[in-house]
């Protein structure tokens, strides 16, 4: 620990500041939750965002443009839409959960 004194508008501060290892001044990334993976067409998520609602659950069975799930990315809230008709077989993701551009949402067979 080493002590400064710091003058910030003519008001004097007595500070201690601790010196870290590289290892410990590195931010860690956060734990994701495990990814479940199915068979199928994996839905990616579009843009970063966070994801408001899930709209299915595994096994059921969505058509082609069916919403899957709400992501709000920039203030809006966008829809997830199915590609195509079939059956959900894995869900990666939940409600306010953060995603960046490409993470897996889930995967339709």
């Amino acid at each position: 620990m080493k002590k400064y004194r710091v003058n910030v508008n003519g008001t004097s501060y007595e500070i201690e500041i601790e010196l870290m290892s590289e290892t410990e001044g590195k931010a860690s990334k956060p734990a994701q939750a495990p990814v479940v993976k199915g068979d199928g067409e994996q839905v990616t998520s579009p843009m970063p965002g966070t994801i408001l609602d899930v709209k299915v659950k595994v096994g059921d069975s969505v058509k082609k443009g069916q919403v899957l799930a709400i992501l709000e990315a920039m203030k809006m809230e966008n829809e997830i839409m199915a590609g195509a008709d079939g059956t959900v077989t894995s869900v990666a993701v939940s409600k306010g959960s953060s995603v960046q551009t490409g993470d897996m949402l889930l995967t339709i067979k």
